[in-house]
């Protein structure tokens, strides 16, 4: 899972190493790396101030040692490749061989110490998002401190003053290096490790990428037309469930840096909006819902208690972001008959297929029957899975899967859902059976109808 101490061997910088001395790093903090995408374990505090710590959405918690007082981070900002989903991978730059970087986790009051060194081909520095700090230590290049060059290492020293949900990203070359996939998330614990305590605590970052079908390096330049709209840098099926016991209290963080909003919606619970990153929401200002919109720059974090058994979706309302590799240039052809057309354009091009006549849930079908074969390096637009078939979503959705009997420490994919009997929605055979009716044709709300009756089969 993890590396140590051979940090050093990556080449994919191209980037020569020699001005950061041996001995120099050697008195730094061991670099810690991870390439895995899975959802790693909390990572329970073994010195310093104790905690109740996060789970990070498809990615893990950075280590830390404590130094006369100070606790010491490592980041290391260099080029990656992160597996946005199993049949295709992006070539990112991010920290410690992830893309986001891995979470911080400190608690209010803590003096924090980190070290970054830059493993880029270009200057960079780090942003500590929404925290309050000395000027100096904000890390806009330029304007509070000198870009860190390529090879070299500066560090970053502070308390962690105010408890919540922040993020940390390059405010050097900004454009280039966030859609490059350079940020991570930092949570700061409250002294007391019972305040507002919750049963399973999770987080991620809303980012997106423009990666054409083929390639695997992210447009810099792309505005508003992405392509892959991602939860920690993972689109659907990569991204792992929210996983719950019956009755625990849950805590989800997100943090917003892409750019546009998202109404984040979960199915099969109501909400409450807990904190931002301007601090945690008083009781009396909070109010229930099931989406909320988070916009660009903003964390929130939403509480809920897991009283519904089953695997209830959670996604960004927006249809599009729940969809991988669109093309923006694909016309509708919705009604449009292309049956004359496929013996003439089939005689130039052997490989054509008719789609989006009836919808486009056809071609997910196809990609996934392997009748349409892809693209190098792409994903189907609409993909995944269930126990009943095709779930035809892709891109910023997952599942919150509640279970009775899971292990507190338990944050394992329990599989599938089984619907007790009488419980899942179901066909039927031979039409709509009609309503009782009176004898001047009402129903017994008095209201007129006419009855239609249904056309075709109607079962499963």
């Amino acid at each position: 899972m993890f590396t140590r101490r051979d940090f050093f061997k990556f080449a994919t910088a191209g980037l020569a190493i020699g001005s950061v001395s041996k001995a120099a790093m050697a008195a730094l903090p061991e670099i810690v790396s991870s390439s895995s995408a899975d959802t790693q374990s909390p990572l329970h505090p073994s010195t310093g101030r104790p905690y109740n710590p996060v789970v990070t959405l498809n990615g893990w918690t950075l280590p830390w040692r404590m130094n006369k007082g100070f606790k010491e981070f490592h980041l290391v900002a260099e080029p990656v490749v992160r597996e946005v989903a199993p049949g295709m991978k992006a070539h990112l730059w991010g920290y410690n061989g992830q893309s986001p970087g891995p979470t911080i986790e400190v608690v209010e009051g803590d003096l924090v110490r980190i070290y970054v060194t830059n493993r880029l081909p270009e200057v960079t520095s780090i942003h500590w998002h929404g925290q309050r700090l000395p000027n100096g230590m904000d890390g806009v290049s330029g304007l509070t401190q000198p870009a860190i060059e390529p090879g070299k290492t500066f560090v970053y020293e502070f308390e962690a003053k105010r408890a919540g949900t922040f993020m940390y990203h390059p405010h050097a070359d900004e454009m280039t290096q966030m859609a490059m996939g350079m940020m991570g998330s930092w949570v700061t614990h409250p002294r007391n490790p019972k305040f507002m305590q919750v049963d399973r605590d999770y987080i991620f970052l809303l980012n997106a990428y423009d990666i054409d079908p083929g390639s695997y390096r992210p447009k810099i330049n792309t505005m508003l037309d992405f392509n892959l709209w991602t939860f920690n840098s993972r689109v659907f099926p990569g991204i792992d469930p929210f996983v719950a016991n019956k009755n625990d209290r849950v805590r989800i963080r997100v943090g917003n840096l892409t750019m546009t909003n998202h109404p984040i919606h979960m199915h099969g619970h109501e909400f409450t909006v807990t904190g931002t990153d301007g601090g945690w929401v008083p009781p009396t200002a909070r109010w229930p819902e099931v989406t909320t919109d988070i916009a660009v720059g903003q964390m929130r974090s939403i509480e809920f208690v897991a009283s519904e058994l089953g695997d209830w979706a959670f996604h960004c309302h927006k249809s599009h972001h729940t969809m991988n590799a669109m093309g923006h240039q694909v016309p509708t052809l919705l009604g449009v008959d292309q049956s004359d057309l496929m013996d003439k354009i089939g005689n130039l091009i052997p490989d054509y297929m008719a789609m989006g006549q009836t919808g486009m849930a056809d071609m997910s079908a196809m990609a996934r029957s392997m009748e349409m074969p892809l693209p190098e390096n792409t994903l189907p637009m609409m993909t995944g899975e269930g126990p009943y078939g095709a779930i035809d979503m892709g891109g910023m959705f997952t599942t919150v899967k509640v279970r009775n009997g899971l292990a507190k420490a338990d944050f394992r994919d329990p599989g599938p859902y089984v619907h007790p009997k009488g419980t899942s929605a179901y066909g039927v055979e031979n039409g709509i059976p009609e309503p009782e009716r009176k004898e001047d044709g009402s129903n017994e709300t008095g209201l007129e109808m006419t009855v239609r009756k249904p056309s075709g089969n109607m079962s499963h």
